[in-house]
């Protein structure tokens, strides 16, 4: 599905028109964004958590020459299905 698929879903189930949804879906996005780049962590109780996680710093081989390189730690963004979720995607099945 894509973004704009989605902000159509969102305004079909919740009345509002097609701008309205496109504005409310990228105020959603943007907190989110912002909430991790501050290194927070945004908990939706049954749906999920998104926090950041230190990746730590690795060697890894570049695949055109074959040779070694290292990769510097980073920051990375995180999602954790919360237990509601997981249990609608497991009985859809």
């Amino acid at each position: 599905m894509t973004k704009s698929e989605f902000v159509d879903q969102v305004a079909d189930r919740s009345g509002l028109g097609k701008g309205e949804a496109d504005k409310a879906v990228n105020a959603v996005l943007e907190t989110i964004e912002e909430v991790l780049k501050r290194g927070g962590d945004i908990n939706f109780t049954g749906f999920g958590k998104f926090t950041v996680a230190d990746r730590g710093a690795r060697q890894g081989v570049n695949p055109q020459t074959g040779e070694r390189i290292h990769i510097a730690a980073s920051k990375v963004p995180r999602f954790s299905a919360g237990s509601a979720l997981k249990k609608a995607v497991k009985s859809s099945m």
